[in-house]
């Protein structure tokens, strides 16, 4: 049913190398910054080296925004033993196609395996933006969709028209990020477009 767990540092806290160690599957390891909608509340040194402790632990994927600072230098590290995710969120809109365009041309030339771009939807044409940003970048493994409830469209559709991969909560009330629906639900949809 899960192909891909998201080890989410920020929220789990201490108990998240434990976490890690029972996982049977491939997993990414975030540590979220607050102006990003986590919950990391450390220093950054910590924060950063709590993501590489996980490449140790068997990470596939570890995921850090595009705005961290030394970003060179943690790539070349993350790389070394996992693929760089590189992620944006904004947290308060979506911004222009053509902005959002830049975002993913910025992660591609500072070295992203996979790119990640997350807004938040306002209205319904901010989830046909992300969309269409996958057709955009063919040929790049990207993640994209729109949080809050005017999101819920994108999140769905987003490995639908070729996106890498999709969020989903364990169980109701475990969400990471507003308008997350649950792996279980997610599975139904899935279920009723291949009949």
């Amino acid at each position: 049913m899960v192909d891909l767990f998201e080890v989410r540092i920020d929220l789990i806290g201490k108990e998240w190398q434990q976490v890690a160690r029972s996982l049977d599957k491939p997993w990414i390891a975030c540590n979220r910054i607050a102006a990003e909608g986590g919950k990391w509340t450390g220093n950054e040194a910590r924060r950063i080296e709590q993501l590489l402790q996980a490449t140790e632990l068997g990470a596939e994927i570890i995921d850090v925004e595009l705005s961290t600072k030394n970003l060179k230098n943690i790539i070349h590290l993350i790389k070394k033993s996992a693929e760089c995710l590189l992620s944006c969120h904004d947290i308060e809109k979506t911004s222009s196609f053509d902005s959002l365009k830049g975002m993913v041309r910025k992660q591609l030339e500072a070295g992203a395996d996979i790119c990640k771009v997350v807004t938040t939807a306002l209205n319904f044409e901010d989830n046909l933006a992300l969309l269409q940003l996958i057709r955009e970048f063919p040929d790049t493994r990207l993640v994209t969709f729109a949080m809050g409830p005017l999101g819920g469209i994108s999140r769905v559709l987003c490995p639908l028209v070729g996106g890498d991969f999709m969020y989903a909560s364990m169980e109701k009330g475990k969400e990471s990020a507003p308008g997350q629906i649950t792996v279980k639900e997610l599975v139904k949809i899935y279920g009723m477009v291949r009949e």
